[in-house]
């Protein structure tokens, strides 16, 4: 399948087509350009006498790809590769089986590449945001050990319980935060719309106000006076914090230490770092990357920076001549039974399997934790949001709790 390689605009347009190439062989293809007319002059320089050209849509209205657009491709290339599928064949049934054109122009761009001699691994290299250095190195393993339909699989695995475990991780998160921001609503409404009626309705009663209400009606004073700038300065924080975190090394480092600290979160982020870690290192060993290159590759696996300095630190011992298991101890990061598992599987040689075990058990840690917490954090928060909002009810009722008895 013939496709003009170029650089998609908001005017290009997907489009399918059909014709004979010089031997008046039918053949089919798909191609993004600006207009039929590019599509028909670009297939007739390659020889192709052009039958039908047919516009499949416009790649502005293309969704986002995502980690598990690439883990979906990576395993149906890995299937039908086992299936005995050719590589190029695969890559068309992929790329028309697929929803997203953006998914689709980036299938066809590889494949373009590899119909023009480059190898499977510089074909992916020349799209890192979709595939990093990791999937590049394990693809090149693959190629050269000719085992890519097993690295692949690996490959696969490997991406859909990382994509697993980030969605636990975000799980655990999610419940606490959209709580928080729900009792930050309720209270605001409480107190821009909520206590300014009871200030009125207590300003004919002509007599002292129990200090609660007074605090309370104090505060709304201040939130229907200042609303502009408490919004403002709450957005503004949250733009600035997150602007700063993606863009600061120095921020990125003070959170992922902060968080690795956090109670009960914490130790949760933990695991799931360490089960990263020792699944990537596991993948890359398997597929037969040497462990110097391979600790390049994990150092940034683990999605925190505590672990990518202690990584590089065990690199650079690694590569002195210190065995991983002593360089692992030297960081101080890691749990003896890591360890303990890492020095078995170096000393019996069965390393790849150690460490896949070791992700195993942490994988299931994180999922046992992610359940408690949610079934611990929503008692307590139910009581803390109650206590809360109940706390501003009975200030502001107070007053009228004790007209009632002073009438009764």
């Amino acid at each position: 399948m013939a496709v003009a390689k170029k650089t998609p605009t908001s005017k290009d347009v997907a489009y399918s087509w059909e014709g004979t190439d010089k031997s008046g062989k039918t053949v089919k293809g798909e191609m993004i350009a600006g207009g039929e007319a590019v599509v028909s002059s670009t297939l007739r320089r390659q020889g192709i006498n052009v039958k039908r050209i047919k516009k499949k849509g416009n790649l502005a209205g293309s969704k986002k790809i995502t980690a598990k657009d690439v883990a979906l491709f990576t395993r149906q290339l890995a299937t039908m590769m086992k299936s005995g599928v050719p590589l190029l064949q695969a890559f068309d049934i992929v790329a028309k089986g697929h929803a997203n054109p953006a998914v689709q122009k980036l299938l066809i761009d590889i494949k373009t590449d590899i119909e023009g001699g480059t190898s499977l691994s510089k074909s992916f290299a020349k799209h890192p945001l979709y595939f990093d250095t990791l999937y590049v190195n394990l693809v090149d393993a693959g190629e050269q050990a000719g085992i890519l339909d097993g690295v692949l699989d690996r490959l696969a695995t490997y991406q859909e319980k990382i994509i697993a475990i980030k969605g636990k991780i975000k799980s655990a998160l999610f419940y606490p935060l959209s709580i928080i921001v729900v009792a930050f609503v309720i209270t605001a409404v409480i107190m821009l719309f909520v206590v300014p009626a009871f200030k009125e309705l207590f300003s004919s009663f002509g007599a002292d106000l129990p200090a609660p209400t007074l605090i309370m009606m104090s505060i709304s004073d201040f939130f229907v006076q200042y609303w502009w700038l408490i919004f403002g300065s709450i957005g503004g924080g949250f733009w600035f914090f997150f602007y700063t975190w993606k863009r600061s090394i120095k921020m990125q480092e003070i959170m992922d230490r902060a968080m690795l600290k956090m109670p009960i979160f914490g130790v949760i982020l933990e695991k799931a770092a360490i089960a990263r870690w020792t699944r990537t290192l596991s993948t890359m060993f398997a597929a037969g990357v040497p462990l110097v290159e391979a600790l390049n590759s994990v150092a940034g696996a683990a999605g925190n920076i505590v672990f990518y300095h202690a990584t590089m630190k065990i690199k650079a011992e690694v590569t002195t001549g210190t065995n991983l298991t002593i360089a692992m101890q030297n960081t101080h990061l890691f749990p003896n039974m890591v360890q303990q598992m890492v020095q078995i599987g170096e000393e019996s040689g069965a390393l790849d399997s150690m460490l896949s075990k070791v992700a195993d058990f942490y994988e299931a840690e994180v999922d046992d934790a992610v359940a408690s917490i949610s079934s611990l954090m929503e008692p307590v928060i139910m009581v803390i949001l109650g206590g809360l909002i109940g706390s501003m009810v009975v200030a502001m009722y107070l007053p009228i709790f004790k007209m009632g008895s002073v009438v009764g």
